[in-house]
């Protein structure tokens, strides 16, 4: 009997909640979308391993404009270039909003850069992008800094003597390092334990937040907090970030000069002593420690996992590798460093390496938007406090856009003459007010360490190429490049 009674108001609470649902639906004309179960959304319709995969099997029925619901978070998902172009280009001050992560609000303490908006957001964004500016972003001193870990990279590869090694440590120290000279001021050797631990720490949580485990806790963050997991060893560890950057800070501050800021860092402290009597200002301790670590964080993984994919897509395609050395030569030969200016003179290899990025898709999801208020898009309304994802899959796959999207093809960015081409399509690094602050530092970095590589080295494996498998390995949230032993032997 009490078991009955127990199922009967089990399924009245269900049938309360798809009701409720479903009136939420016509309170607002949302996108359409398949039909949600109570508490758990659409999450048993979606792919666990690769849901944008299954978002982009929906788009098929549902066009490009879609409603889900994950849990009970009410999501809309864009579909295709035309409607991300639209929505983060063309309508940019509606689609600013940047989705609440709970697991980066955890990490971050809710303050920084990457989780922010209004006028936090509008304040820390100013000012980083003038900061990195200031310190070469873009420029001759940053390509010079670039230029020079290059030089640490090679000696390091060099120390192999053609035998196999596993790239992803040496890559990783290698990005961390240009983004370590722009906010610490100093670059750590690829000995140095205590950067080698950090690292280890950025690429679990990165791995972590990419995971179903990951994703389950973005969903449910007050339920996960009390369990105990896997999750908890990761926000504990992800405090040894904080704790450094804590010491770095109070490294500078003893040693502080205001007339002559040397890094992020400093500049960030001279900001907040200037705004010290500011009862507004978002120049305050606790924002600079979280977006130390979004820089530290955004600033790794990313582009260390495009240049290890780069790598297996030279071992691939030892006839690209060996189009792109002869095109170098050429150009550059083998004695001077490869700089910015050296881009428009070797138009195949930009060809691949965007071509990289586009293949690689690394950020299918890009990061989430948020409806900050009722936001009207091709005839529906998107609810305040709704979830916005632009399917960069969507785009970099788009069969509108590209003539071969599910091959590695280098002519999509090519001419008839064999001129470089730009797509509109190509947005690694999305778009609009919230697109990557650190694209133009990333395409530096890419276009110097591969071209640096391919001047000095010739990569194969000893399975051949054949053993190279492109796919990536999909997590819930990024394309991770597989790994594997390379040989680089020197040319």
């Amino acid at each position: 009997m009490y078991f009955t009674i127990t199922v009967i108001l089990a399924g009245l609470i269900l049938a309360l909640l798809l009701v409720l649902t479903v009136k939420s639906s016509k309170k607002y004309n949302l996108p359409p979308g398949p039909v949600a179960l109570p508490l758990v959304g659409n999450l048993p319709q979606l792919d666990r391993n690769a849901p944008f995969k299954s978002f982009l099997k929906f788009g098929e029925t549902y066009g490009p404009v879609m409603t889900f619901y994950l849990g009970r978070q009410r999501t809309v998902v864009l579909v295709g270039y035309d409607a991300v172009k639209e929505a983060l280009v063309d309508q940019a001050d509606d689609f600013m909003g940047r989705g609440p992560l709970p697991f980066l609000i955890k990490a971050t303490k809710g303050y920084g850069l990457g989780v922010s908006n209004g006028e936090r957001w509008r304040q820390l964004v100013r000012f980083t992008l003038s900061t990195l500016r200031n310190f070469g972003m873009g420029r001759k001193g940053m390509e010079e800094w670039i230029q020079e870990e290059s030089k640490h990279l090679r000696g390091r590869i060099d120390s192999f003597k053609a035998a196999q090694f596993d790239p992803t440590v040496l890559v990783m120290c290698t990005v961390s390092n240009v983004i370590c000279c722009m906010v610490f001021g100093q670059r750590f050797s690829y000995e140095d334990k205590q950067f080698l631990y950090l690292l280890n720490i950025v690429f679990d949580f990165l791995t972590f937040a990419s995971s179903p485990l990951g994703q389950m806790y973005n969903m449910f963050p007050s339920l996960m907090d009390l369990l105990p997991g896997y999750h908890q060893t990761v926000f504990d560890r992800a405090e040894g970030v904080r704790e450094f950057i804590e010491m770095k800070i109070l490294e500078h501050k003893e040693t502080l000069d205001p007339s002559s800021p040397r890094d992020f860092i400093d500049s960030f402290l001279i900001r907040t002593d200037q705004e010290k009597h500011n009862p507004t200002t978002e120049f305050h301790h606790d924002n600079l420690v979280s977006t130390v670590m979004n820089l530290f964080l955004a600033g790794t993984e990313t582009t260390s996992a495009t240049i290890r994919y780069a790598i297996s897509v030279f071992i691939k395609y030892p006839n690209i590798q060996e189009k792109i050395q002869q095109e170098i030569d050429s150009v550059i030969g083998r004695d001077r460093c490869p700089n910015m200016e050296d881009r428009k003179s070797l138009p195949f290899t930009d060809a691949v390496i965007h071509e990289v990025q586009r293949f690689l898709d690394i950020v299918p999801f890009s990061l989430p938007h948020y409806a900050l208020t009722d936001i009207s898009f091709r005839g529906y309304t998107i609810p305040k406090d709704t979830v916005i994802i632009p399917l960069l899959h969507s785009v970099l796959k788009d069969e509108k856009q590209w003539a071969t999207p599910w091959t590695f093809n280098p002519q999509h960015f090519l001419d008839h003459s064999g001129n470089f081409k730009k797509n509109p399509a190509f947005l690694p690094f999305a778009a609009g007010k919230r697109a990557c602050v650190g694209e133009t530092l990333a395409r530096m970095e890419l276009f110097i360490f591969m071209v640096s590589l391919l001047q000095h080295f010739t990569f194969s494996c000893a399975e051949g190429p054949d053993s190279i498998n492109l796919d990536p390995e999909y997590s819930s949230f990024t394309s991770v490049p597989r790994m594997y032993q390379v040989i680089a032997t020197p040319r």
